[in-house]
């Protein structure tokens, strides 16, 4: 059970007394208690929080702990800071309908596109007077990623939250079973979920929850016509194995863009396989299908560029590449990398909303709420030659 806040004296800077303490990581634990105290009005507007040394004594915590936690808080627009005063509860932070939702984001600290979305988010379910676990499922010791994921959506259920937004589990052999039974976990807590990204199931079907993600199929159709624009025939798509079925629906606009363009896409065209493998990387060399190739995600088109290095192949002038998200290292690889740019602020600006309007009509369809995306040229398509000859704008 989660630590609740006693109030003695009245509306600012009282004694703070935890009722209990859990297991979780203490982080979590300090920053629910406080955020929970805010929304329900235990801690007033304007009242004073305990001081970083109080809350560090209080619960066995390291110094660096507690202030990560003040530092979210104030990110989440709950308090203030007080050069020589301390920390406050910001007005109207608090309301009585004010409810706690999760994040469910497997690897939230490994995946570069969630880390932005989920501090709009944060900033966005303040505004509607909610506040935000940032659950990651990294903070369950060390069991696998599925073993972690469960465990935070038992947490969640066990905490009855308002709502939890999930990134289903990719990369590993038991996401599917594990992405269904976290569903079940939610679903017999009756805790709505917005789905980040990706569906739980692979395109063409679809699940029966709200889903908030770029136009997949889309912007991958952009992509390739861009490449298919500079006069380039024999494209390949490479991704991981086990991968989100988002890739499916990347695979999907990359096959549209060729049809438009007269070209029957070659089944020998796609591959997975690790794209650190260099046997694997001659092997789509071999194809004679690869004078250019389409990643799933910057990622597997790092670890690409990086092997065809050191096979001496040249980028982009032997082969184009180009991925997808647009990591903040896309631009700072050897050969900057041409991508595809994921409007994280305004996904979760609409995640948030889709959450609300949720809560507000619970009957209403599950909605695919799916953003543009832009793209972002660099050199890993467009060889020197290309560009001197590229009329000015």
């Amino acid at each position: 059970m989660c630590c609740r806040w006693l109030v003695r004296g009245g509306g600012g800077g009282g004694d703070y007394t935890p009722v209990s303490m859990s297991k979780r990581p203490k982080h979590e634990t300090i920053h629910e208690d406080l955020a929970r105290a805010i929304g329900d009005g235990t801690l007033a507007p304007g009242a004073q929080l305990p001081t970083e040394a109080e809350l560090v004594r209080t619960y066995k915590a390291s110094r660096p702990t507690v202030t990560r936690v003040m530092q979210r808080l104030v990110l989440e627009g709950l308090v203030e800071r007080r050069a020589g005063a301390g920390t406050f509860v910001r007005r109207g932070a608090a309301a009585s309908s004010a409810k706690l939702f999760g994040l469910l984001i497997p690897g939230l600290g490994e995946t570069e596109i969630f880390e932005p979305l989920c501090g709009q988010m944060a900033r966005d379910a303040q505004s509607h007077q909610h506040t935000l676990l940032w659950g990651d499922a990294t903070d369950h010791g060390s069991a696998g990623p599925g073993e972690r994921a469960m465990a935070l959506a038992r947490d969640y259920a066990a905490r009855r939250v308002g709502g939890v937004f999930f990134a289903p589990l990719e990369l590993s052999s038991d996401k599917e079973s594990v992405n269904t039974a976290v569903i079940e976990t939610l679903e017999k807590a009756n805790i709505p979920v917005v789905l980040l990204d990706r569906d739980i199931v692979r395109h063409p079907e679809r699940s029966r929850y709200d889903l908030v993600a770029i136009d997949h199929r889309r912007a991958a159709h952009v992509l390739v016509a861009h490449i298919l624009g500079q006069g380039i025939r024999q494209i390949s798509f490479v991704a991981r194995p086990l991968s989100a079925p988002t890739i499916a629906l990347r695979i999907a606009g990359y096959r549209d863009a060729l049809r438009e363009a007269g070209i029957e896409p070659a089944s020998k065209a796609v591959h997975f396989g690790d794209p650190s493998d260099a046997a694997f990387v001659r092997r789509v060399l071999a194809t004679g299908q690869a004078e250019a190739i389409v990643c799933g995600n910057d990622v597997t088109a790092a670890r690409l560029l990086h092997t065809l290095d050191e096979l001496g192949v040249l980028v982009p002038d032997d082969v184009r590449v180009a991925g997808f998200d647009d990591v903040r290292y896309a631009n700072l690889l050897r050969v900057p990398l041409t991508t595809i740019h994921q409007p994280c602020r305004d996904l979760g600006t609409a995640a948030v909303q889709v959450m609300v309007e949720r809560l507000a009509n619970p009957g209403l369809p599950a909605r695919d709420i799916l953003l543009g995306a832009r793209l972002v040229v660099r050199r890993s398509t467009t060889t020197r030659r290309e560009k001197r000859a590229a009329p000015k704008r």
